[in-house]
């Protein structure tokens, strides 16, 4: 039993005796493999470095020896490396550049002198290769690098790149159409933002320099107004005469406080006409006015027997705030808000809006022309003028023209989708909607023939009434006269010949002299006024012609016509 264990233990030690063997046997021969590999891996790189340097003399470009470098990385110096490096940089800033030029001309932009420099950019990469300092230091050595030479050559490329970089990036948008259309977009945004605004301050200023008293005005009114206080004895109040009421003549209606546009007005007449002594002016102005007025036409008496009637609104009774609604809406404080208060800033928001915000527009010198019947009640016709315009023509034919049962007779203005009434009311309002045609087209104030007889047959101030009342929250229409017209007379306005009647010598540049000469009425509505400085030149003359210079005032007052 004992011999047996000892014969097994010894049996086990002779097994791992020759494990151990194998292993190092193992050993020694994985070790003689690497010995001998090493040898060979030594023995062909010293074979090689010469065949290889020798073949490397050969090369004539540098990218030939860059490739040459990168073989030999690990057998060389630390500066190769950085030399590599740099090669590489400058390598793909050279196909930057070239791939930039290509698209140029593909595009076949105008940029002819980024495209050359694009190309010389790419060609002072290349030829930085062939110089022969670098050639000789850098490319073509075997043995160490000049560390000088490959700091220069450094410096160098970095300036080149650094061009290369910024002329991509100036010249990147040209490339880059998102980039372009942005840009664009950008540009009509900001130009649209600066016409917007230049608009908004042209309307203020053109109405501010519309609505302001020249210092001709105002010193004609003072002269005038001196000179009644200076000779009241000659200014004493004269009885009516009896052809202010005579329906057989025929009878102006004007509404203004401006003494020299209302003589022109007058003037303008009385010269055109064939039987002056038959034409009766109606002249209404407001109480500030009045005295100067009257000592107008009694220094200055109108030509050829033509009489003239001055009164005050004040004048006319029966114009109280329980009747006339205007008069009342100017009363109210909602109202002199609308009109008065903030008006630069509501012209800054919406300068359109701002002939609506004018208060001249809610003034009663305005809205007389509603009450024409009741302030000539013995009248059948009448012809209302603004005081903006002048008479060329005999305008007795006028009251010749059959108004075929309609009480205005007026020049329409509208054409394609303009002055049409969509642009004078709220057609959103269903009591617009319902009962009006946005397509309608307008016509204008300025000369009107007014059948007086079938005005009060049709309750027409009764109308104007009735919607001006409506109208107290400027719901309907923003104030004015016009639109409060175009429903007053709605189907009830006859259509005269366009030649009786030319607009826009106060705004459009554009008229021609033939339609302007064959008309018999010409109108300065808009802002540039024929007595203001900022009126037309070309139009000027056709107003100033017919002002009264022999008037010592006028002289004095240095009208400057």
């Amino acid at each position: 039993m004992a011999v047996a264990v000892r014969g097994s233990r010894g049996g086990g030690s002779g097994g791992v005796g020759t494990g151990f063997r194998g292993l190092f046997s193992y050993r020694i021969f994985v070790s003689a493999m690497f010995s001998l590999l090493f040898i060979a891996t030594v023995t062909v790189l010293l074979t090689s470095h010469p065949s290889t340097s020798h073949h490397h003399s050969r090369l004539q470009s540098g990218e030939n020896a860059y490739m040459h470098r990168t073989f030999l990385a690990l057998n060389s110096d630390p500066l190769k490396t950085r030399l590599d490096l740099i090669y590489k940089q400058a390598n793909d800033h050279i196909t930057l550049v070239k791939a930039y030029a290509a698209y140029a001309r593909k595009l076949k932009l105008e940029i002819s002198r980024q495209l050359k420099m694009f190309d010389d950019l790419a060609k002072n990469f290349s030829d930085l290769n062939t110089k022969q300092v670098y050639r000789s230091s850098l490319f073509e050595t075997d043995g160490n690098l000049d560390e000088d030479v490959l700091r220069q050559f450094e410096k160098e490329v970095k300036d080149r790149v650094k061009f290369a970089r910024m002329l991509v990036a100036e010249s990147k948008e040209n490339y880059d159409n998102q980039l372009k259309i942005q840009k664009l977009k950008d540009t009509i945004f900001a130009v649209s933002e600066l016409l917007g605004k230049a608009k908004k301050n042209g309307v203020i200023a053109s109405s501010i320099a519309a609505k302001s008293i020249p210092k001709s005005l105002h010193c004609l009114a003072m002269r005038l107004v001196e000179e009644r206080i200076s000779h009241p004895e000659k200014y004493k109040e004269e009885l009516p005469k009896a052809e202010f009421e005579d329906p057989s003549l025929h009878h102006y209606a004007i509404f203004s406080d401006n003494v020299i546009a209302v003589s022109v007005v007058v003037r303008s007449v009385v010269k055109n006409a064939e039987e002056p002594w038959k034409h009766v002016f109606h002249v209404v102005t407001d109480r500030m006015s009045v005295a100067a007025m009257k000592v107008w036409f009694r220094m200055r008496p109108v030509e050829g027997g033509a009489h003239v009637e001055v009164k005050a609104v004040e004048d006319f009774n029966f114009l109280t705030p329980s009747y006339v609604p205007v008069l009342r809406q100017i009363e109210s404080a909602q109202m002199q808000r609308f009109h008065f208060e903030n008006k630069l800033e509501n012209a800054t928001k919406d300068g359109s809006n701002m002939k609506f915000r004018n208060p001249e527009s809610m003034s009663m010198l305005q809205h007389l022309r509603f009450y024409l019947p009741q302030m000539y009640p013995k009248l059948h016709k009448i012809l209302l003028l603004d005081d903006d315009v002048v008479v060329q023509k005999d305008l007795t034919g006028l009251w010749k023209i059959d108004l075929a049962g309609k009480v205005n007779g007026a020049v329409e203005t509208c054409f394609g989708s303009f002055h049409r009434f969509s642009q004078y009311m709220n057609f959103s309002h269903p009591l617009i909607k319902e009962r009006f045609t946005p397509k309608a087209c307008a016509w204008a104030y300025g000369m009107n023939i007014f059948d007086l007889d079938t005005w009060r047959l049709e309750k027409c101030t009764e109308t104007y009434h009735k919607w001006q009342n409506l109208n107290v929250d400027q719901t309907l229409w923003k104030s004015g006269i016009l639109p409060a017209g175009l429903i007053t007379f709605h189907s009830l306005t006859k259509s005269l010949d366009k030649s009786w009647h030319v607009l826009g010598l106060g705004y459009n540049p554009s008229i021609s002299m033939d339609e302007i000469n064959s008309a018999a009425v010409i109108h300065y509505n808009g802002n540039m006024k024929p007595w203001l400085d900022i009126a037309m030149n070309q139009y000027k003359n056709l107003w100033t012609k017919y002002v009264d210079n022999d008037m010592e005032f006028v002289q004095m007052c240095n009208f400057g016509v």
